[in-house]
């Protein structure tokens, strides 16, 4: 009698949710091939998963039925937040981004509003049904068979689970962190499931020099070494290549900072849209994406966290004192644990602007200005190394609205319908010009010799405004200046984010040449990281 009920009570939902699980995935972006198409260990690995989450469902709400709703709304959740994802930042869900649902908790205007109205009603329509069902329609397994037998049933699903799990494991399924080729080839369960297998493994990297390396290949500048503020300004590049009709004069002072620029031209960053994290640690630590492998998503999460050498810790060891400026928490992204680890000897976080009124619904750019410019001014004989990372043009721009006379302020000629984001956008960017010019004055009138490096992280999330003008490359902008520098004596280069801070370095001569960095970062010899030390490359002359 157990066993039929086995058969008719559980075996059927089973094999129901199952199938019901690849349907879902077709309603993805990009969709999956057909899972008759994939690898045998990749269909081995989605029906484990599934299983394994139906079986703790069933373990702890004893309705069959419900439990196999219950997983299917979980699935078609994250399907819905990948498609958002995937719409918003052209890039599906991965395993790393599990981590985000805690911060859309604590942090819900910054997630929450590119997941759309419909898609949350739909997700809160299929938990509710399944819910409704489940407990109105369905009795639990209690009162159809001995608790024994229920036990029984749960530790045989468990042991089928993991053992398909272990076959469909055994073998290496190759993916190449490119979420969405890594989607399409394997589905949504395995390409999570792999990306997690992944990041388990001990974080390998190229082999990159150490401080004493650093010192080898160069010497600190005749007259001692100069103060140097970078700026990792929010979703930052010159959006008038969008649209003709933006007035020149939205970047007036970037353009003429720009002028005199040791360097400037485009960056080609590690994100789109959002993920600043990505940005961020290439730029510290001259690590490309070929090189951090599945880490390239969250770096912070990991392999930060094993003292990867970077330009802070560098300039730390040529008697800089090493700071960090965010107006935001320190806790997001928890660089409040990574960045002593990185370098850095102070981390002012938005504890540190409580006073100050919010341009928008962020600490804008000028209140962060004011805050840089404060300790340049009290750096006194030591150089200092700020590292500024700007929040004001942090979307959702379309939770805010155009002013009254930001269209006629902004543009020549008005802008096509759907570019109000694109408004706002510009409004702010307007802000970070103010800071750019600030922070140059700043520098101009301490004694001695100054430095400051701006660029952008990621081009902003305005996919109205992209199909109204024209739709960016991804690339950002950035600039090299230098106190004293005459005007037009400068180059452009463009370059990767991961090669931007070795630029720097060389351009100030505190290393040999600009393509030391990138030349160790290609190198082909990996080491593990572990046990906080730091690595070592020694350069053959």
């Amino acid at each position: 009698m157990v066993d039929d009920m086995v058969l008719t009570v559980v075996a059927l939902p089973i094999f129901a949710g199952t199938g019901l699980s690849f349907v879902l995935e077709q309603w993805m972006q990009p969709r999956p091939i057909s899972f008759w198409r994939r690898p045998g260990a990749a269909f081995a690995i989605h029906v484990a998963l599934w299983l394994l989450v139906f079986t703790v469902e069933l373990a702890v709400f004893r309705r069959p039925w419900f439990a196999m709703a219950n997983v299917l709304a979980l699935q078609l959740f994250v399907v819905l937040v990948s498609n958002a994802k995937f719409h918003s930042l052209r890039e599906p869900f991965i395993y790393q981004d599990f981590e985000y649902f805690s911060d859309a908790l604590k942090h819900p205007r910054l997630y929450l509003p590119f997941l759309g109205v419909v898609r949350a009603v739909i997700a809160l329509a299929g938990f509710g049904l399944a819910f409704y069902a489940g407990f109105t329609l369905e009795s639990s397994l209690s009162a159809r068979m001995p608790v024994l037998d229920f036990l029984g049933m749960l530790a045989a699903l468990t042991v089928a689970g993991l053992a398909l799990l272990w076959c469909g494991a055994r073998g290496t399924l190759q993916v190449i962190f490119a979420p969405e080729t890594d989607l399409r080839q394997l589905g949504l369960l395995t390409s999570l499931w792999r990306y997690a297998q992944e990041e388990r493994k001990p974080a390998c990297v190229p082999c990159l020099p150490s401080v004493q390396d650093f010192k080898q290949l160069g010497q600190a500048p005749l007259g001692g070494v100069p103060h140097l503020v970078v700026v990792q300004s929010e979703s930052f590049f010159d959006a008038r290549r969008l649209f003709p009709g933006i007035r020149s004069q939205v970047l007036q002072a970037f353009d003429a900072v720009k002028a005199s620029a040791v360097c400037q031209g485009q960056v080609e960053v590690a994100a789109w849209g959002a993920n600043t994290v990505r940005t961020e640690f290439a730029f510290l630590s001259g690590l490309g994406p070929a090189s951090l492998g599945v880490h390239r998503f969250n770096p912070y999460r990991k392999l930060a966290r094993t003292g990867v050498p970077t330009m802070a810790s560098f300039l730390r060891s040529l008697g800089y004192r090493t700071v960090c400026v965010h107006p935001y928490f320190a806790s997001f992204y928890t660089r409040d644990e990574v960045f002593p680890l990185l370098g850095f000897d102070e981390f002012i976080d938005i504890e540190n602007f409580k006073n100050v009124e919010k341009t928008g619904p962020y600490i804008g750019d000028v209140a962060l200005a004011e805050k840089v410019c404060a300790l340049l001014q009290k750096s006194s004989n030591q150089p200092i190394f700020v590292f500024v990372i700007s929040m004001e043009n942090h979307g959702p721009l379309h939770l805010e609205k155009v002013q009254g006379d930001d269209v006629e302020r902004l543009y020549s000629k008005p802008p096509p319908e759907g570019c109000d984001d694109l408004t706002i956008y510009l409004r702010h960017l307007g802000q970070a010009d103010r800071m750019v010019a600030m922070l140059r004055d700043q520098l101009d009138a301490l004694p001695g010799d100054g430095w400051l490096c701006w660029f952008g992280d990621h081009v902003p999330i305005m996919p109205k405004a992209y199909a109204a003008t024209a739709v960016p490359d991804g690339k950002t902008d950035y600039l090299i200046w230098r106190k004293g520098n005459a005007p037009d004596m400068g180059s452009r280069l463009d370059v990767k984010i991961e090669d931007l801070g070795g630029l720097l370095l060389q351009k100030m001569g505190l290393i040999s040449s600009a393509d030391t960095v990138s030349a160790l970062a290609e190198d082909e010899e990996v080491r593990a990281i572990g046990d906080g030390g730091i690595l070592k490359h020694f350069i053959a002359n």
